[in-house]
């Protein structure tokens, strides 16, 4: 299936690898996403490059308000993060959500972005939270807001040939801020949701200041509804104008018909379902801090 195997130390060994294989060579993290396209034969390489093994990548850490998740880590180790859990509970709930205990062991936060695909449950996560990713090439290191990274469903503008992911970033939730992760998926089933929300909400009394709400699988990325979020800026924290925000979601949404997930009129009514329950959940979260 491949030639070659490499498992480098640092992020300096990597980028050389994959210089030096012109296009032919593939990281490899938990590979969750990478293993089965190579055995299916979607997708076809000469070389491995396996960067579990590098330290650098694989750190929780904070500096000051920003939380840094490394390249190498897992599912598993985000949902368990104290830190995460206390400063950022809608990404550990999203974590804790994707698949099998064994992929979560296996598979890292990072690649779940990178792989691109719309419904992944930790990237919706982060949509919501504004994160960024750090992507590292020869030539330069660049910060980019991951909305920025999809090219379509299962595609990425990262060139996983000749550029590293090597970490994301977000900003940690204050006192008067909550968030919450909500998912749909048919029973005892591993594979991706048939639909998932993330919210976090900023709240002074009992009005939203501002307000940031996620759905998937909707479109060719995670959707970022602006009008849900416009009308819940401002306004108070109430049954009515919460409704409203989850209609509004389900205006802009454009779910596909789905033998496997379901109809698009039924997914676009259990959009509002998730939303409502998101929004309350996150709110109940801020007034219990």
């Amino acid at each position: 299936m491949w030639d070659e195997y490499f498992s480098p130390k640092s992020v300096r060994e990597v980028l050389e690898i994959l210089q030096s294989y012109k296009g032919q060579a593939r990281i490899i993290a938990g590979g969750t996403d990478l293993i089965p396209e190579i055995k299916g034969q979607i997708r076809k390489v000469k070389c491995l490059v396996d960067i579990s093994e590098i330290d650098l990548l694989k750190k929780i850490e904070i500096d000051g308000d920003t939380i840094k998740i490394g390249a190498g880590i897992t599912h598993s180790e985000v949902a368990a993060s104290e830190l995460i859990r206390e400063q950022a509970m809608v990404l550990a709930e999203a974590a804790s959500a994707v698949g099998s205990p064994l992929i979560r062991n296996q598979g890292t936060v990072v690649g779940n972005v990178v792989n691109a695909q719309p419904a992944a449950d930790t990237a919706v996560a982060l949509f919501a939270l504004g994160a960024e990713i750090e992507i590292v090439s020869q030539r330069a290191t660049k910060i980019v807001p991951i909305e920025k990274l999809y090219k379509g469903v299962g595609l990425s503008k990262i060139d996983s040939t000749m550029e590293m992911a090597t970490a994301v970033y977000f900003k940690s939730l204050k006192n008067n801020q909550g968030s919450a992760f909500v998912r749909l998926a048919q029973r005892k089933a591993l594979t991706l949701p048939i639909l998932n929300a993330a919210v976090v909400v900023t709240a002074q009394k009992d009005r939203f200041s501002e307000a940031r709400v996620v759905v998937a699988p909707v479109a060719p990325r995670p959707l970022r509804s602006k009008k849900a979020e416009a009308i819940l800026t401002d306004a108070p924290i109430s049954p009515e104008y919460i409704n409203k925000a989850a209609e509004a979601v389900a205006f802009e949404a454009q779910p596909r018909e789905s033998a496997l997930r379901g109809s698009a009129e039924y997914r676009m009514e259990m959009v509002k379902v998730l939303l409502v329950r998101a929004l309350r959940l996150a709110i109940q979260r801020v007034k219990e801090k």
